[in-house]
């Protein structure tokens, strides 16, 4: 086997395994946030219903994030190479699954992977109404619907650009409509990545960070929590430095030959920088709020014995923060060195309605004894009453 073939297979293997990587964390993450709705709909802890509310969207998230990597395997040359998998297929057939490539990945899942990792950012500033199943509704439908603009733009690259340079522009270079590119011998296709496909990826690049960093900063303002201030952190630098990379690195591809390695390392190197950033987006806002939810279930109820350690470190692997509105699970607190802090931090307090001790949850609160004025019911569950003697 030519050296250039083995590096793109070696290559191609590494993909394929990483990509099953990302499945199985996807499905995990699936099956676990339907283990914590099902807890909830039980009733056995019906007091985190909020932090459930966005289940679908998380869900739909990684499902774009798999659509996205199958797409990645799809495109591999390993599977049209030497009698493989794809091999059956003409040589048009090929470059057809090429452009459908393009269309599919750049034109949909990316941006709807990162639309939907927006709106679940944006809803961790919702200061009113429950993310009940009509917001994830209505989120589902905005995300396809500002895909739309991106996904018609790739259209009209891949199925008008050959014919347009064909016909009126000869002279325009190839590589700015070229989706497949043919071997010497014409037995197989090389995907490729037209030029006007990325550079219309990255005019929506970036308009999402800037939109992000933006976001970013909004919340980073009402975080109080020195372990939620890392998963911020972590998520906005990944999504801000890993998606305008792979746009960059996708724009240098069309400097190499689709049929010598550096095209490869290129290319694998672009598939890299995007899984990095869907898996820590997984892993944050799907993986970590479901599992900061359920540690709560052996939260401890002795409010004096916490009223007593106010001013001594805690470990927040227990607690959670989302902001002034009922909680929201995508920016909860795990693993945070202190919560006592200056500008307020979680509070537990009972207060005594209609006879019964209630556990209040105060929440990017001002102040560890009051929630400000006007502010939404805050989310508790009611306690034992302490006997009356």
């Amino acid at each position: 086997m030519p050296q250039s073939r083995f590096v793109a297979d070696a290559l191609g293997v590494v993909t394929i395994g990483l990509v099953a990587v990302l499945v199985v964390l996807g499905l995990f993450c699936i099956v676990y946030s339907f283990y914590f709705r099902s807890q909830i709909l039980g009733q056995r802890f019906s007091q985190l219903s909020y932090f459930s509310g966005p289940w679908i969207i998380r869900n739909t998230y990684i499902f774009f994030a798999v659509w996205w990597g199958v797409g990645e395997i799809i495109r591999l040359n390993l599977l049209r190479h030497h009698g493989r998998f794809l091999d059956a297929l003409t040589l048009e057939w090929q470059e057809n699954v090429c452009k459908c490539y393009i269309i599919s990945n750049l034109g949909f899942a990316e941006p709807c992977l990162f639309l939907t990792l927006t709106f679940l950012l944006r809803a961790s500033l919702q200061r009113s109404g429950p993310l009940g199943h009509k917001w994830n509704a209505k989120t589902t439908g905005f995300v396809l619907v500002y895909c739309i603009p991106l996904f018609i733009l790739q259209l009209v690259v891949i199925l008008i650009g050959p014919k347009y340079k064909k016909d009126h522009n000869p002279k325009l270079p190839s590589y700015f409509v070229r989706a497949a590119s043919s071997e010497a011998n014409h037995d197989s296709a090389f995907c490729t990545y037209p030029l006007l496909s990325t550079i219309f990826l990255g005019l929506f690049a970036t308009i999402i960070t800037i939109y992000l960093l933006w976001l970013g900063r909004r919340i980073l303002h009402l975080v109080i929590n020195k372990g939620l201030q890392k998963r911020v952190y972590m998520l906005i630098f990944s999504i801000s430095g890993f998606f305008p990379l792979r746009v960059v690195l996708l724009g240098l591809s069309v400097l190499a030959d689709p049929e010598k390695p550096v095209f490869d390392a290129i290319s694998f190197l672009s598939f890299l920088s995007l899984l990095c950033c869907a898996g820590v987006g997984i892993c944050i806002l799907v993986y970590l709020p479901i599992a900061d939810s359920l540690s709560l279930r052996n939260l401890p109820i002795d409010t004096e014995a916490r009223r007593g350690a106010a001013g001594n470190e805690w470990n927040d692997t227990n607690w959670l923060i989302a902001n002034q509105s009922p909680v929201e699970g995508d920016l909860v607190s795990r693993n945070s060195s202190s919560s006592s802090g200056k500008g307020g931090s979680i509070s537990f307090r009972a207060n005594e309605t209609s006879g019964a001790a209630f556990v209040e949850l105060s929440l990017f609160s001002p102040s560890q004894h009051s929630s400000p004025p006007g502010s939404p019911r805050v989310v508790g569950w009611s306690m034992v009453a302490p006997a009356q003697g």
